[in-house]
């Protein structure tokens, strides 16, 4: 059978046009990839890059505040949010250009429409238009989960944050993954008003916990109201804002409510099921090491599949997918030791297992240091650095490293190097610290300060 294209990739993010391009340009495969909304997917246009912006303007009162501790003349004037939010767009405009760019700079075929899976070799465009394709790839990413309750649909998700004509003056972030939490931190540093209710007992679950409880005291010291197992029954609509009811017994109005409580791989009304893809749990695609489906023709990378739901993540198994299917290199993405950096105030970085995970493997031995960074301290303010090392009682290998700092992100980068590697504690032990700085903690911690 002669075939439209050796690809269709529905889904313009990051995991998908990585695969199109390789696929186009290292696999020489006839390649077409269809976005319904915006080149650059979640990441780009709705999530890491716009998030962080918003982080870094966030952090600029607080820097302000240390200039004036150091002898500046500074002072901290009125946020301009919709000056912001210009420059924001005009940014990702530029990004989504440059993702574009790249797709037919590869010989890729653009379609600015929604496809949907018609059987395993078609695809049909939301025009009408059905392709026929050898391969298709699902990358389609996930979206927003809000629970169904009464007053739901007054609240708002990620996605919504960063088209809002307004900062509101208050707001309620229901939720304590990683999302909730840097939302909460960055619009609590642009002087919104924060509260954030999680039902869990700690925010950042599936983190370690010493690590997790160290964030949560930063959060509450620079402001934000955190109550923990607490969860929203209902909201309503009022003159002042939006009242809500929680499961603590209390009413309180919130300007604006922001729902983080997690996200769903983005399949529905794609056509899988019929086409006999197998769907798992909240509908993500069922893969196998090689990203492969339960129908051979068809593939699917990146959070749709919920693996590891990071940006990083999906562009290697992008990469592999094409290398295996169309450039002859068999390849699997690599799904351990990812490390992972969590945007809040103060910053969190980790890789490797938790000191709760390894307990449960393993003899472990704990290293950890906490103390208040030069710079902050000088300025006055109260902020602690947490570095930890998780390390095996038999062989001395170091398992896990989480830090709670300043450039948290920066830093779990360049350990991860070394803990990838299969780096013991002797190897951090050996390595000359770089002083003052606040990572050569992690080669200047001798002692354990548990084992078991």
């Amino acid at each position: 059978m002669t075939f439209d294209y050796d690809l269709f990739v529905i889904g313009g993010g990051s995991g998908g046009v990585r695969a199109a391009r390789i696929a186009a340009t290292e696999g020489g495969a006839r390649v077409a990839l269809a976005e319904e909304y915006r080149m650059g997917g979640t990441c780009v246009i709705r999530g890491c890059v716009p998030k962080k912006l918003m982080v870094y303007a966030s952090e600029y009162p607080g820097m302000v505040e240390d200039a004036r501790a150091y002898g500046w003349d500074a002072k901290v004037g009125a946020f301009d949010w919709k000056a912001f939010r210009k420059s924001l767009d005009a940014e990702l405009t530029r990004l989504e250009n440059a993702y574009r760019k790249g797709q037919e700079n590869a010989g890729v075929t653009i379609h600015d429409q929604r496809a949907v899976v018609v059987d395993p070799h078609r695809v049909r465009l939301a025009d009408g238009t059905e392709i026929t394709t050898k391969h298709i790839l699902i990358a389609t990413g996930g979206q927003p989960f809000v629970p169904e309750f009464e007053g739901s649909d007054l609240a708002i998700t990620s996605n919504d944050i960063f088209l809002l004509d307004d900062l509101p003056s208050s707001i309620l972030v229901v939720g304590g993954g990683y999302i909730a939490c840097e939302f909460a931190c960055i619009l609590n540093g642009l002087g919104v008003d924060v509260t954030q209710y999680y039902r869990g007992a700690q925010v950042l679950r599936g983190f370690d916990d010493e690590a997790r409880g160290h964030v949560a005291e930063g959060m509450k010291a620079n402001g934000i109201e955190i109550h923990c197992g607490t969860d929203v029954l209902r909201m309503e609509k009022t003159g002042g804002g939006i009242r809500v009811s929680s499961t603590d017994g209390h009413e309180r109005t919130f300007e604006a409510v922001m729902y983080a409580t997690g996200r769903r791989p983005n399949t529905a009304g794609l056509g899988l099921e019929q086409a006999g893809v197998e769907l798992g749990r909240y509908g993500k695609v069922v893969v196998d090491d090689y990203s492969q489906t339960s129908v051979p023709s068809i593939y699917a990378v990146g959070d749709v599949t919920d693996r590891i739901a990071l940006t990083p993540v999906a562009i290697r198994e992008g990469q592999a997918f094409s290398q295996t299917v169309f450039a002859g290199k068999p390849s699997k993405a690599d799904h351990e030791l990812v490390a992972s950096a969590v945007f809040t105030q103060p910053e969190l970085g980790s890789v490797g297992l938790s000191e709760e995970d390894a307990r449960a493997q393993e003899e472990i031995e704990v290293y950890q240091t906490a103390f208040r960074p030069m710079q902050s301290l000088f300025a006055g303010r109260p902020d602690r650095v947490l570095m930890k090392l998780v390390v095996s009682a038999k062989t001395g290998k170091v398992l896990g490293c989480h830090i709670v700092a300043p450039g948290a992100g920066e830093m779990i980068q360049l350990a991860a190097i070394a803990i990838k590697m299969g780096a013991t504690k002797e190897d951090f032990d050996r390595t000359v610290a770089v002083h003052p700085t606040m990572g050569e903690e992690l080669v200047t911690m001798k002692t354990p300060v548990r084992k078991g």
